[in-house]
């Protein structure tokens, strides 16, 4: 009985051991995992800056190609105005001219 009690002592003790080994796994793997993640997090803030950049450069172009597209038709529209301008104004000189003509018969 004696053995028996010392053999179950040991595989107790066994037991314990591999207990306590595994727990120590578990934390290292724990520790290991975080500190993945905590690496994985610096990673992502440190690209922070260039997704930034690069959607401020993206969003600067669209905004040069809005200011040209408008600029060409603001100028489109001011020619279109300015002939209009002109067509207008040789009617009206014929008008006054037409005018004055009549004005001079009387």
């Amino acid at each position: 009985m004696e053995d028996t009690l010392k053999r179950l002592l040991s595989v107790e003790i066994e037991a314990e051991q591999l207990v306590a080994t595994k727990q120590a796994e578990r934390e290292q793997i724990i520790q290991q995992a975080l500190e993945k993640a905590h690496q994985a997090e610096q990673d992502f803030q440190a690209t922070i800056p260039k997704l930034q950049a690069s959607f401020l450069e993206k969003a600067e172009q669209a905004a040069e190609q809005s200011i040209v597209a408008l600029k060409k038709r603001y100028e489109e529209k001011q020619e279109h105005l300015r002939k209009l301008s002109e067509e207008n104004q040789q009617q009206a000189l014929e008008a006054v001219v037409n005018l004055l003509m009549k004005v001079g018969k009387i």
